[in-house]
């Protein structure tokens, strides 16, 4: 485990996305996260939501108000993942449906979790009712079933007033390594909001 993985919070992660938008110069952004990135999503439009012109969730986990990450995972993930990632863990669940070569791309950068971060309860108090919001549906995911998307769907549209567009793509967990011909033209179509 990297020293000092066991320390970061969520609230690091959301000031890691402001900064580096400060470095870049960008005062608005659309801001997209995969799979636990849902969690900085909501977090970085709750404390910046002026800097944030629409957020884009692909496949992503979002827990209902007040719960943790962890918790609100599906029983089957969490018996598939309890043991460990390994690489054919990794394999079934996040490159279901990649190549060698994309699976050998994968398998060469896959991290360890940041488990405090997964503990936190999120707080989505302070979203606006209007910031736009795109769901990217995975058909094909073993690490975030469908079930699991659609309860991720159900939480955003859940903020007070929240509209959620939901697009579907036929892939794998990995869509961005996958299927970036797919990805791509759903993050053009709200590039410029």
């Amino acid at each position: 485990m990297p020293p000092g993985i066991d320390q970061i919070t969520l609230a690091d992660w959301a000031a890691a996305v402001l900064a580096a938008a400060n470095e870049e110069g960008f005062e608005r952004f659309v801001l997209v996260g995969h799979s636990l990135a849902g969690l900085t999503l909501g977090e970085v439009a709750r404390i910046a939501p002026q800097r944030v012109a629409h957020l884009v969730f692909v496949s992503a986990h979002v827990p209902p108000q007040g719960e943790n990450a962890l918790s609100a995972l599906p029983a089957e993930v969490m018996e598939r993942a309890g043991g460990g990632l390994t690489d054919e863990i990794v394999s079934e669940m996040f490159c279901s449906d990649m190549d060698a070569a994309q699976r050998r791309f994968v398998l060469e950068r896959v991290g360890t979790e940041a488990l405090n971060v997964m503990l936190e309860p999120v707080d989505r108090t302070g979203i606006p009712a209007d910031l736009g919001m795109t769901y990217v549906r995975l058909l094909r995911d073993q690490a975030l079933p469908l079930t699991a998307q659609d309860a991720s769907i159900a939480a955003l549209r859940a903020v007070p007033g929240a509209a959620v567009d939901v697009v579907e793509i036929d892939s794998g967990h990995n869509v961005m390594i996958s299927r970036p011909e797919a990805l791509a033209p759903v993050i053009e179509a709200v590039r410029d909001l």
